[in-house]
């Protein structure tokens, strides 16, 4: 692996919460390349950005109708290359969504594909129904709920959809298709771009089309997850285009193990799991439980473990907030489960991602009905839940916890009108508390998260143990992680919690603290023999 991959710190931007510049309550291009400094003094080498191609927006831009052309809700392809030129003039690589597995039912592609005689009718997976075209082809179920076939009216056929039925599923057994594919990852390396993130890329095989086991999620995955045809794909991608640039990719992977984890970085560089964001969670993401710390702080330690080279993150854009999830969102201990959180992340072995707003300590949104909704997923779920005649209370309060909007609400730049994102009618709502928390409000706090996040940053460019340093977990009481990064005979040793009550350490830690959420660094030794409510210090022993 190429050492500025494993010394990089991404950031990523959903740009349409980012930051509006033209009034349309839309962030955009030009909202990024304004933000650049405020991003280089963060520390981010990596912009990672979630699609910016024309789309008819049924999922965001996750429904790519033209994988050439910039969204011109998001500004031009101009825009797009001034932005990689200013990011490379401060030392920031930008990052592109390689969204493959699908494409929206308006792509050129899926619209000549619906004639049975077109070329391109093939680049799609379409079937007979069956009893006479009455039923889907087999019982597979869609990741957005309900089935995973929609029938077409032009030619009575069915095209399988795994995610929304206006994202149709590319067929690769066509080989033309993966060919498509690597024209359009040449073109966007050509244009600068540093690698690629590549959306749900352990799905995009479908060798089989026989029913699943019928499941209460997923029915039909198992003919899917991580197949060897992926893995025929992949390797091709890697030899044919990837292995010509200095460039990276981080696939988002689905029910993966360490194992295949592995196996899938022999042509990925690094692979985003969920079984740390599945801790709280019974079956499917939509059903929470309470946050137990330990099965959180196991599941990270077997991946630090089990994995050549992790790709650490806490949220996105499809998770809820980390500091209301995983920490405690009220202004009690709210900067400390933030930096506590942070300091895990950024201590861990691997290369971290940060998500918009994660560094000022960002909540999950405050909505009051499905009218303030915005998200496709969120209203596929209600409305099954609705056909499955779960109560409106029980219905909204899964939606509250868990809908992607929550990561969603436009980025809080100060206390002004709208948070400062938008002089317009914001397209989702700005989160109700952006008038005390927000970058400007931070930066000027007495304990302020971002400056935090840029000790940690700091810390992990200069400290080799923390690039290279290999992991080890130390004994800790209940709610709190400890763990050790050693390297040359330099150790750097991370105590966190994620409790609101104080804990005795099961044997002292001694060291010179580098970072505490209680403690400001100042080269000063320390004997640590107990933790407050969510305290994170870092310290180095040598």
């Amino acid at each position: 692996m190429k050492d500025w991959v494993k010394e990089a710190i991404v950031y990523q931007i959903y740009p349409r919460s980012f930051l509006d510049t033209n009034g349309d309550g839309i962030g955009d291009l030009p909202g990024i390349i304004q933000k650049l400094d405020y991003l280089r003094d963060l520390g981010v080498n990596a912009l990672w950005l979630s699609p910016v191609y024309a789309s008819p927006n049924d999922d965001n831009g996750y429904d790519i109708s033209d994988y050439y052309s910039v969204n011109p809700e998001f500004g031009t392809l101009s825009d797009l290359q001034k932005l990689i030129g200013e990011a490379k003039a401060r030392g920031i690589r930008i990052l592109m969504d390689l969204v493959i597995n699908h494409t929206s039912v308006e792509h050129p592609w899926f619209q000549a594909s619906r004639d049975p005689q077109s070329p391109y009718h093939e680049y799609y997976i379409w079937r007979e129904g069956l009893d006479g075209g009455k039923r889907p082809p087999n019982n597979w179920t869609s990741f957005f709920g309900g089935g995973a076939w929609e029938r077409d009216e032009q030619n009575g056929l069915y095209y399988l959809h795994l995610f929304s039925p206006k994202m149709a599923d590319l067929n690769y057994n066509h080989a033309p298709v993966a060919e498509e594919i690597k024209r359009i990852m040449r073109y966007w390396l050509d244009m600068g771009i540093a690698g690629f993130r590549c959306d749900v890329i352990n799905v995009i095989s479908k060798r089989t089309l026989q029913d699943g086991r019928k499941r209460f999620a997923l029915t039909g995955r198992e003919h899917y997850l991580s197949a060897e045809g992926c893995h025929t794909l992949l390797k091709s991608f890697r030899e044919d285009v990837l292995s010509e640039y200095d460039c990276f990719t981080v696939g988002e992977t689905v029910m993966v193990t360490p194992k295949t984890a592995n196996e899938l970085c022999k042509e990925l560089d690094m692979v985003f799991s969920f079984a740390h964001m599945e801790t709280d969670q019974i079956n499917n993401k939509w059903f929470k439980t309470r946050f137990k710390p330990h099965k959180f702080f196991n599941v990270l330690e077997t991946w630090q473990s089990g994995v050549a080279w992790n790709a650490n993150y806490f949220e996105n854009h499809d998770q809820p907030r980390s500091v209301s999830r995983f920490g405690y969102d009220l202004p009690l201990y709210r900067y400390y489960s933030a930096t506590s959180l942070a300091t895990v992340l950024l201590a861990l072995r691997g290369t971290p991602y940060i998500y918009a707003g994660q560094e000022i300590g960002m909540t999950n949104g405050y909505f009051t009905g499905m009218g303030d909704i915005r998200d496709t997923e969120s209203f596929n779920i209600n409305a099954l839940a609705k056909k499955l005649r779960f109560p409106e209370k029980f219905r909204w309060k899964l939606i509250m916890r868990t809908s992607r909007d929550n990561a969603r609400t436009p980025m809080q730049w100060n206390g002004g009108a709208n948070g400062g994102f938008t002089e317009g009618e914001p397209w989702l709502g700005v989160n109700r508390n952006a008038s005390y928390i927000n970058a400007e409000a931070d930066e000027n706090a007495e304990n302020s998260i971002i400056q935090y996040y840029r000790r940690l940053i700091l810390l992990r460019k200069t400290l080799p143990s923390l690039i290279d340093g290999n992991f080890t977990r130390l004994p800790a009481p209940a709610g709190v992680f400890a763990f050790r990064r050693e390297f040359e005979g330099e150790a750097v040793v991370a105590v966190c919690s994620l409790v609101k009550n104080e804990r005795a350490l099961f044997k002292p830690v001694s060291g010179e603290v580098l970072a505490g959420n209680y403690i400001k660094p100042a080269g000063n030794e320390i004997c640590l023999r107990s933790v407050r409510p969510y305290e994170a210090i870092l310290l180095r022993q040598k």
